[in-house]
């Protein structure tokens, strides 16, 4: 595997995503988190204000409007902006990770039909819908068993397909203009071998948002129900092959576990630049906590384990874009479950060395503790990636991949 370094026009993007954070994320961030409302949490005026910054079109190429930039530095921007606050950072890792796999997956017809009203639009988000209430980790795993099946189904009609059924706990799932949908197109294979992927937009009928789910963290995106009822899905709204759903996944998301690695490393590092302040002016004992030897050595812990996480996740993104360098799969499930273990710990020790201060709201540190949890199932739940990481390992000793 290649070696990386990040590069000054990488440098430039992180200030631009770390100014952005600064000025129009974080000062907004605390107050949209305690609304009751979910679906109040959400801010369009952050999506505008993302766009004038070019990060929203970020991962586009120039003649479409963007700057082109690759997973190494899509991942510096998501990491940056989830310092700020981990919904607003989903938002758009989910945004960039689509808007990359349709330009390099869509035909020419489809990127003029979709990818220009993404571009032109500064509201316009993205979504992809796999998870279903009945079906989840085994698209992750994958479970290749014929049981194994999404319960959304399209059937052939005409020049397309008719799509029933419904997905959940989407992220961006009421803001949306345009889905990427997975759905069963053969009832007699498993989801591997027999799911489809389709371009849904939000007007089309059949198609509408059901609840939008009441988290306890990670409030800032909404996450919600897709239901489709009897919905037409023109021929031409396939992406990539029918039967090839898997595919598209596989292909075309090799940084989407990094993407949301880097969600959730910043959030431990928001934790541990508050420690870093806390502990260099509380004094107790005649002193700052961080002049006590305790304190200064879960500190360093605390830094260590940010160090490895950041460098696994970088390699990660750097590598899905170079897989003729040695691309080693398990780079496309470990990153995500490693970096949400560090920043529990993390995320942990801040609050204990906080005291009873880090208890209460207005430090900051409980909304960290209820972001941090989310990424124990997002993207993914850890064991379900485990899982999928020890089947590429049994692969690679020759072993054959068991069905679930």
């Amino acid at each position: 595997m290649g070696p990386f370094a990040i590069t000054p026009a990488q440098e430039r993007l992180r200030d631009v995503a770390r100014e952005f954070a600064g000025r129009v994320v974080a000062p907004a961030a605390a107050d949209l988190d305690r609304r009751a409302d979910p679906r109040e949490c959400f801010s369009p005026a952050i999506v505008e204000e993302a766009s004038k910054a070019g990060l929203r079109t970020l991962t586009l190429p120039p003649e479409l409007g963007g700057q082109g930039a690759d997973s190494l530095t899509a991942a510096i921007v998501i990491e940056e902006l989830a310092k700020a606050d981990l919904g607003v950072s989903v938002i758009f890792a989910q945004v960039l990770k689509i808007a990359q796999t349709l330009h390099k997956a869509c035909t020419a017809a489809q990127r003029q039909r979709f990818l220009h009203p993404f571009r032109d639009d500064p509201n316009f988000l993205l979504a992809i819908a796999i998870t279903e209430p009945e079906t989840s980790s085994d698209y992750i795993i994958p479970v290749r068993a014929p049981g194994a099946r999404f319960r959304t189904v399209a059937v052939r009609r005409d020049r397309g397909w008719v799509v029933t059924g419904k997905k959940h706990f989407i992220s961006n799932g009421s803001r949306a203009g345009l889905y990427l949908v997975f759905a069963q197109t053969e009832p007699g294979k498993g989801l591997v071998e027999g799911a489809t992927c389709f371009l849904l937009t939000r007007d089309m009928p059949g198609f509408t948002i059901g609840a939008v789910h009441d988290k306890m963290g990670e409030r800032l995106v909404n996450n919600a129900e897709l239901i489709f009822r009897d919905c037409f899905v023109p021929d031409d709204h396939v992406l990539g092959r029918v039967g090839g759903g898997f595919d598209v996944l596989v292909e075309f998301f090799p940084a989407s576990n990094a993407y949301a690695a880097a969600s959730v490393l910043g959030v431990a590092e928001a934790a541990y630049d508050r420690t870093l302040e806390w502990t260099g002016t509380r004094v107790q004992g005649g002193r700052p906590l961080l002049d006590h030897d305790l304190v200064a050595a879960d500190v360093a812990e605390m830094r260590m384990l940010l160090d490895a996480a950041r460098a696994y996740t970088y390699q990660a993104a750097w590598a899905a874009d170079h897989r003729d360098h040695g691309w080693d799969p398990t780079l496309g499930a470990f990153p995500k479950v490693f970096a949400s273990q560090v920043a529990w710990r993390v995320v942990t020790t801040a609050l204990e060395l906080h005291g009873g201060y880090g208890y209460m709201r207005e430090r900051g540190l409980e909304k960290l503790l209820r972001d941090a949890a989310a990424f124990f199932h997002s993207d993914g739940a850890n064991r379900s990636l485990l899982l999928k990481g020890a089947g590429f390992i049994r692969q690679a000793q020759g072993r054959s991949r068991p069905a679930g």
